[in-house]
């Protein structure tokens, strides 16, 4: 599992953050100031870290000249938006740099593209007899091609990556479609239920009623 340092002193920016990226499948831990992310920092090791500048104890700078050496992708994200911010923060080595406020839906898209820069990324996911290659976004069942539309793909991978879990349908279109959702729900029930009929998941992907779905994997813990 990929795990991300959330470097953030505002607690509901965080805990917004946390929850975004835990509902895309990552683990994430949280520090409110440099010196507990410091401290995390060199008992644990990370996939990425998301870092503020503007911090108590220790800043996001000082801070990011610590993270250099251990070789972990960097994405600031901060309120400080001049020009001059985002090149310093570019030119110190940051992999990315998101100004507040931000799209959540922006954000995980980043931090996707910075994982993957990095070779961070689970390139194939499994669930029962279907596999998916997420690198050549070819997906087979039984070892024989199945053959998804583009929406149909990408609820299939979002499923598998969040197994277990409710999404909700606000989550679900805006993660897949890339838009706000509007309340409507024929649009995305209708490619759930052509992504049960070609992949056979019928039982497993159930519809939790009023609320979004679910991929069970009907394993006994």
């Amino acid at each position: 599992m990929i795990r991300i340092l959330i470097v953030e002193d505002e607690r509901p920016i965080s805990d917004l953050i946390r929850m975004s990226l835990e509902d895309a499948g990552y683990i994430c831990t949280c520090a409110y100031d440099g010196m507990t992310a410091a401290n995390l920092l060199e008992a644990n090791d990370y996939d990425l870290v998301l870092l503020d500048i503007m911090l108590p104890e220790i800043d996001g700078y000082e801070l990011f000249e610590y993270i250099k050496p251990l070789d972990m992708p960097v994405i600031f994200i901060t309120a400080k938006a001049e020009l001059a911010d985002r090149v310093k923060g570019l030119n110190l080595g940051a992999e990315d740099y998101i100004v507040k406020p931000f799209e959540i839906v922006e954000l995980l898209a980043r931090v996707h593209v910075v994982l993957r820069r990095y070779r961070k990324t689970e390139t194939h996911l499994m669930f029962r007899d279907i596999v998916i290659d997420t690198e050549n976004r070819h997906v087979t069942k039984n070892g024989q091609d199945l053959v998804l539309t583009p929406k149909e793909y990408e609820l299939l991978v979002l499923f598998l990556r969040n197994q277990e879990m409710t999404l909700f349908r606000e989550r679900i279109y805006e993660s897949v479609w890339n838009a706000e959702y509007s309340g409507d729900t024929r649009t995305l029930d209708l490619h759930v239920q052509r992504l049960r009929k070609k992949t056979g998941l019928d039982k497993e992907l159930k519809t939790v009623y009023g609320v979004g779905y679910r991929l069970e994997s009907g394993k006994i813990e």
